[in-house]
């Protein structure tokens, strides 16, 4: 049942993306650079935050006509962002491997000709980001709805992209904090800033904001946001640690090599004793780190219970999210349709669970 709507978002992201760099000459401006940015926007990805902009749309309207074509637009927005978030990240990250091809910077070091394409391909990342984030307002705002209901789902966009940013700067700053110093309570905030918000609260409440709903609804629709989003970042770095390079896109070495302050890290760093806390410092302070490394901390990860813990807090938020859905006033077939969206990513804790014979 969701494939439609997932049809309808690629025929939408496609034809507003070429369209309005069109009205902006990029590909006169410069062809390479044109064909990159469309080629990179328009990857295979789950498109997870516009479908539920979609359904929270659909849930909360009061009409039965056919969903308005613009509000497909007013969808390509959230991916649009997503975009430009990623291509800033992989930035910061110093990533080459984006859904399983080269990051937008790395791509764009080849340009033109010159003595320092590293540094070219960032300043252009960067430009092609922030052309993204201007095409992505655009897409909101080219929506048929009330003008009242476009204003406030423009401040929940803008709202959603500040706390995004913040969630950036406090997982940057972490990368640089000695490991004592990390707190749940400052992983979760984390979580929350950096993930919750743009891949769920702010797809749902700005879907439902453009329909009208009231206010009771918004802030249950923020609640389950919350705990899904905080349930799907603690699974994608499980991922980054026991999933594949297929799974994730990019080398399987990335979150070990940045020494990324997950819930698998503080778990594990408050838990481990002994020789055992003296070789997970070791393994996860180098500079360079190996596959075997990787493996050595995937040991201690099991040891000290952190990977079958990371499982069952992912399972209680999961299921705490279902639950404040099911209470909200949406229409019963959206539900269960936001429901599948929330719920499928899970398999993949699923299928980790089982393969090291663990709950989930």
């Amino acid at each position: 049942m969701l494939d439609p709507i997932r049809n309808k978002i690629e025929h939408s992201i496609k034809q507003f993306v070429v369209k309005r760099l069109k009205f902006y000459q990029v590909q006169a401006i410069h062809p390479f650079f044109y064909e990159q940015l469309l080629e990179y926007t328009l990857r295979k990805g789950k498109r997870i935050r516009p479908m539920l902009l979609v359904l929270a749309y659909d849930g909360y309207r009061k009409t039965k006509n056919t969903l308005p074509p613009s509000l497909y637009n007013a969808a390509s927005s959230i991916e649009l962002l997503h975009n430009f978030m990623l291509i800033h990240d992989d930035i910061i990250d110093c990533s080459d491997l984006r859904r399983g091809k080269p990051t937008l910077h790395k791509l764009l070091e080849k340009t033109t000709p010159c003595s320092e394409p590293e540094k070219l391909g960032i300043s252009l990342g960067i430009i092609a980001g922030d052309l993204l984030y201007t095409l992505a307002i655009e897409a909101l705002l080219s929506v048929n709805e009330k003008p009242k209901h476009k204003q406030t789902a423009l401040q929940y966009f803008t709202q959603t992209t500040a706390y995004t940013a913040i969630g950036e700067f406090v997982d940057t700053v972490y990368g640089f904090e000695p490991l004592d110093a990390i707190t749940e309570k400052g992983v979760y905030l984390n979580y929350t800033l950096k993930t919750s918000r743009y891949t769920f609260e702010g797809p749902l409440i700005i879907g439902a904001t453009l329909a009208g709903a009231n206010q009771t609804e918004i802030k249950n629709c923020s609640k389950l946001s919350i705990l899904a989003g905080q349930a799907f970042q603690i699974q994608d770095d499980v991922i980054g640690i026991f999933g594949t390079e297929e799974a994730i896109g990019k080398s399987i070495l990335s979150d070990l090599e940045e020494s990324k302050k997950t819930l698998l890290v503080c778990h594990a760093f408050h838990h481990l004793k002994g020789t055992d806390k003296k070789q997970f410092l070791s393994v996860f302070t180098k500079k360079t780190k190996t596959l075997a490394d990787l493996e050595i901390i995937k040991a201690l990860f099991l040891k000290t219970g952190s990977l079958q813990y990371c499982l069952k807090e992912t399972r209680k938020r999961v299921d705490q999210a279902v639950a404040l859905l099911q209470k909200s006033k949406m229409k019963p077939a959206i539900r269960a349709q936001i429901q599948e969206v929330i719920s499928a990513p899970f398999k993949a804790s699923a299928q980790i669970a089982e393969q090291y014979n663990l709950k989930f």
